[in-house]
């Protein structure tokens, strides 16, 4: 299955070894699941997570690039021939939501519920890092 990780996830896990979301980066490889990535969300993903007040203490910004460029070469790339923006208010959100669609990934995993209220009008499901490893967890 695939899925898409927003921005918000890889904050979290940056943040906190405790947290679902570090749970889950943590599986990557996985053969659960396969994340799915853009150049635009890889950008935003390196804009985001370099940002001084998203660096763990002792992590520099070329380790957290290297750490990207991982995540990125276990990625499926995919292209995206479409735009329907303004889709959402957040046009970065937008760019989540295209990735997914363009993919086929069933789910969005992100802490923003609310940014993508409007994805199940496109066959894709918003859930929360606990949620969806729950869900892993019950297919198994």
């Amino acid at each position: 299955m695939r899925i898409v990780l927003d921005t918000s996830v890889l904050v979290a896990a940056a943040r906190s070894r405790h947290g679902a979301s570090h749970q889950l980066v943590s599986m990557l490889p996985s053969g659960d699941f396969e994340i799915v990535l853009t150049v635009a969300l890889y950008t935003e993903w390196q804009a985001v997570l370099t940002r001084p007040e998203h660096m763990p203490p002792g992590v520099t910004i070329e380790a957290t690039l290297g750490f990207l460029r991982y995540l990125a070469s276990l990625a499926h790339l995919q292209d995206v021939h479409f735009f329907w923006r303004p889709f959402l208010r957040d046009p970065d959100d937008d760019m989540v939501l295209e990735c997914a669609v363009a993919s086929g990934s069933r789910f969005i995993v992100t802490h923003n519920m609310k940014d993508f209220k409007r994805a199940p009008e496109l066959k894709v499901s918003a859930i929360q890092p606990g949620d969806f490893l729950k869900l892993l967890r019950s297919r198994s």
